[in-house]
């Protein structure tokens, strides 16, 4: 027994003995609502109860089913808890009573349930666990499609979303899963009959989720659920009793990670869905290390297995075929699929090969051998290779052999016969470094054969005299076989390391130019640029045209074509999510190799590669080809869900700033409306009656309301002109004391009692700009540092230059704004009563002010006041030269 066995049944046999204490759960599992879950566990409980058990009714929901309230009399009922929710009165499980009461059998009806607030726990699974954790042992009631682990497949199925489910870990504690059933015919028939809805619900549900194609793959999934528990409940007890699986359904492919593994796991998927098995795919680590290319080829076989909803598994021992038995015994394997292994013929005549041990060891289950397509094809490259090969190889191992007998016949004068073993190691570790195992051996045993006969004494002879030359002599072959075999496996490690190093400089200046790609365009333009640089290839991601053909949108080189027979393997490469063309076995006629880029949810195009050397496509290469195609999947994804992020941003700001807009025109611009309609309206009634002074008051309050409604009109034509780009500057010189001025000019008729002090250069300073555009935003900022000015303190502007610009501060001496809401306020609508959201305002002022000075070059900014206050600063460049106005 192997230790990992013996660790899996102390770990059953421990689980066996706290089951007893720990597993006091039952569950009452239903493939749909209706079908009696609860009348079953109502049923179990009177039976309890009539045994002598003292049962207790935690809570059961009859759902006003006569039927089912009938089976509730004798049994004691717990109170339920009364919560206060949106003013309304409602009753839940109560936790404590149960609790205190403690019940050797508590009853807890709807497993899935939501909690309202205000209870210990969120969810009634929670509840029923801390009733198991203080020893009470409790039935309950749960649907299938409330799972969390079938969730998917429900939404697939039904169509709907079932928020409410169950985490399932928590089966785990079940001791008893009773499965409640009944045939979709008689389900529908208790729902027309409103056995289980009202008719008004009852409708609805007939045509959503209790049609009879729903009903009957629910009840697939719920009979999978229990077979699945079953399985596991008879594994840790065969387990626990040290014997094997008596039932034997499991496939089980074990792989190497070799060329064959990705045909090995499709095989098994194909043998297992035949069977109506579950299936899995094992790899034995024995402990040595894999090259790179063999791990690739091992993760993505794992990879494969899981897409095909197989199950990955890694053991860990020294004997691969005591791993592969000991974890079928375990599992209930039944066929054990193989590849067709390269063992050595040592191996097979022995009789210790891996296929072999499983042969004889295994007799209760069945061994599949499998030649793949792919082995077949190697083994015939590999004998076409060796053929072609073999003379220049021989060739060059016999002229070193022939240079290490010359330098040996030159050497013979001054060297004895032993050191003259070390030439012709020479000779063998250079053969060993330029070629494989077996021309190393080649020179080897010539070297051997040329040492014995010209140089061990009797010279011209394979006979050996002296007993110490035949030492010699046989060490000297010794040590030629086992140099040859350390620099043919340097030579392989240095070679593999090498291809390691350079798919990962690959991969690494992939991953840079895809980190520095902005937008899916760009991502596709590095990513062709790195599959024809590293793979040396003509490399192409095609995506679909406004007619739906997938055309290249980025290419290496410009001029890359497609045939007829590309574009249908690119179609089809696409549809499916898999790889066609040459070099599979999919539409192989093409000239091109297509792999999808995405997955079937999200199809994003396909890379296409054509060698012009179709040998050139080495295990190692295509290995690189795979990682590199899906590294750029992921940058296209990751471009996808950005522009998505961005729409939906820009989607919520529109919605935002559009509600914004209704908000502030329905409320600021019916103020000033206001004013002149009761203005107006107490002329027209009342004009002959009033003074001529209050008359002039009444008109000069209309002239005035209208004036700032038509402030706010422009404003808001401003902000839009702002937002489409069509504000057109009308650049001129001006004297920055013109600007100042005019917009104090304009404020002092809104704010005659207002104080301005200002501060400016006596000297001219010229600006090139749109006077009246810059002098519209410093009135905006004006009136803002105005209506938050306390009475009698002055508004103080401050005009200077620094660095090549002009500066113009507007301080007041008002409330102030917080430093996390200095860079908001320049937001439209920014809604706080600060910043230009006055009384009287629109929140548009300092919004428009921003745009108007960024259309100059120049900025506005918030900064903290001399103690109390705000000070708004606008700078603007001096150093511009008269342009256009485009």
């Amino acid at each position: 027994m192997t230790d990992s066995s013996r660790d899996a049944r102390a770990d059953a046999l421990l689980h066996a003995t706290q089951s007893a204490d720990q597993h006091r759960l039952k569950i009452f599992l239903g493939a749909a609502p209706g079908v009696g879950k609860t009348f079953a566990m109502l049923s179990a409980a009177r039976e309890l109860k009539r045994q002598g058990v003292d049962v207790v009714v935690g809570l059961v929901e009859t759902h006003g089913r006569a039927e089912t309230a009938a089976l509730l009399e004798g049994l004691e009922v717990l109170p339920r808890r009364t919560v206060q929710q949106h003013e309304r009165e409602f009753t839940e499980f109560d936790l404590d009573a149960a609790l205190a009461r403690r019940p050797a059998v508590l009853l807890v009806d709807e497993l899935a349930h939501t909690n309202l607030p205000g209870g210990r726990h969120t969810r009634r699974w929670q509840d029923i666990a801390e009733l198991l954790d203080a020893g009470i042992e409790v039935y309950t009631a749960l649907n299938v499609q409330h799972l969390e682990s079938r969730n998917d497949q429900v939404r697939r199925i039904t169509g709907i979303t079932v928020r409410e489910t169950v985490p399932d870990a928590f089966l785990d504690r079940a001791r008893d899963i009773v499965l409640v059933d009944l045939p979709p015919r008689e389900l529908i028939g208790r729902l027309k009959q409103g056995k289980v809805y009202v008719p008004e619900t009852a409708a609805a549900a007939l045509n959503a989720f209790f049609s009879p194609t729903n009903l009957a793959a629910l009840r697939e999934l719920a009979v999978e659920t229990i077979a699945g528990h079953v399985d596991s409940d008879l594994r840790e007890h065969m387990l626990a009793r040290g014997t094997a699986m008596p039932v034997r359904r499991h496939v089980l492919a074990a792989i190497d990670g070799y060329g064959q593994s990705d045909y090995l796991v499709r095989v098994a998927r194909r043998i297992a869905e035949r069977r109506g098995a579950p299936w899995s795919v094992a790899f034995v680590d024995t402990g040595a290390t894999l090259d790179p290319a063999r791990r690739e080829r091992l993760d993505a076989a794992m990879r494969l297995a899981e897409r095909l909803g197989g199950e990955t598994i890694i053991l860990r021992g020294h004997v691969i075929a005591d791993e592969l038995l000991a974890h079928a015994d375990r599992e209930g394997v039944g066929q054990i699929i193989l590849g067709r292994t390269r063992e050595r013929p040592i191996a097979r005549l022995l009789g210790i090969s891996l296929t072999q041990q499983l042969l004889r060891r295994g007799a209760h289950m069945e061994l599949t051998i499998i030649a793949t397509p792919a082995e077949r094809a190697q083994a015939r490259r590999r004998r076409s290779t060796r053929a072609r090969g073999s003379r220049s190889d021989y060739g060059y191992a016999t002229l070193a052999a022939g240079i290490a007998f010359l330098a040996a016949f030159v050497a013979d004068r001054y060297l004895s016969v032993a050191n003259l073993s070390l030439i012709f190691l020479i000779a063998v570790l250079a053969v060993a470094v330029r070629t494989r195992m077996a021309v190393a051996v080649y020179t080897a045993v010539l070297c051997f054969l040329g040492y014995n006969f010209f140089f061990a004494p009797p010279r011209y002879t394979l006979v050996i005299a002296n007993a110490d030359d035949v030492l010699a002599v046989t060490l000297f072959l010794v040590t030629a076989l086992v140099c040859s075999r350390l620099a043919t496996r340097l030579s392989s490690q240095v070679a593999s390391l090498r291809d390691a190093q350079v798919r990962a400089r690959a991969l690494l200046r992939l991953g840079q130019q895809l980190a520095a790609s902005t937008d899916a365009e760009a991502v596709r333009e590095a990513g062709a640029q790195a599959l024809a640089q590293a793979l040396g290839a003509h490399a192409a991601l095609l995506v679909r045209d406004a007619d739906q053909r997938l055309q290249p949108a980025a290419s290496a080189p410009r001029s890359f074509a497609l045939s007829h027979q590309d574009q249908a393997a690119a179609d089809w490469c696409e549809r499916h999510a898999e790889a066609a063309g040459r070099h599979t076995d999919t539409l192989n006629g093409a000239a091109c190799w297509m792999l999808p880029l995405g997955t079937e949810d999200h199809r994003l195009g396909v890379a296409a590669l054509r060698f012009d050397d179709p040998a050139a496509l080495n295990p190692d290469r295509r290995s690189l080809a795979l990682a590199m195609v899906q590294d750029i999947g992921r940058a296209l994804e990751r471009a996808r869900l950005a522009d998505a992020l961005e729409g939906a941003r820009v989607q919520g700001e529109t919605e935002r700033l559009r509600s914004a807009l209704l908000s502030s025109v329905s409320h600021d611009l019916r103020s000033p409306l206001a004013s002149m309609i009761g203005a107006a309206g107490t002329l027209v009634s009342y004009e002959d009656k009033l003074p001529a002074t209050e008359r002039r008051e009444l008109l000069a309050s209309i002239l005035g309301e209208g004036q700032r409604l038509d402030r706010y009109i422009q404003n808001l034509l401003d902000m839009t002109r702002l937002g489409h780009g069509t504000l057109k500057l009308n650049r001129d010189w001006t004297d920055s004391a013109e600007i100042v001025g005019a917009a104090l000019g304009r404020l002092r008729k809104l704010f005659p009692d207002l104080r301005v002090e200002t501060d400016a250069p006596r000297d001219a300073v010229l600006m090139y700009v749109h006077p009246a555009l810059i002098e519209q935003a410093l009135f905006n900022i004006l009136e803002n540092a105005a209506r938050f000015s306390p009475p009698n303190e002055p508004v103080r502007v401050t005009v200077h230059v620094a660095d090549d610009r002009l500066l113009i501060d507007v301080a007041d001496r008002g409330p102030g704004i917080p430093e996390d809401e200095r860079a908001r306020i320049f937001d439209m609508f920014y809604s706080v009563a600060r910043g230009d959201r006055a009384p009287q305002g629109t929140g548009l002022g300092l919004a428009i002010c921003r745009g108007m000075i960024g259309a100059h070059g120049g900025s506005v900014e918030a900064l903290p006041g001399d103690g109390v206050g705000t000070v708004i600063r606008i700078s603007l460049p001096m150093s511009e030269l008269p342009k256009s106005d485009d």
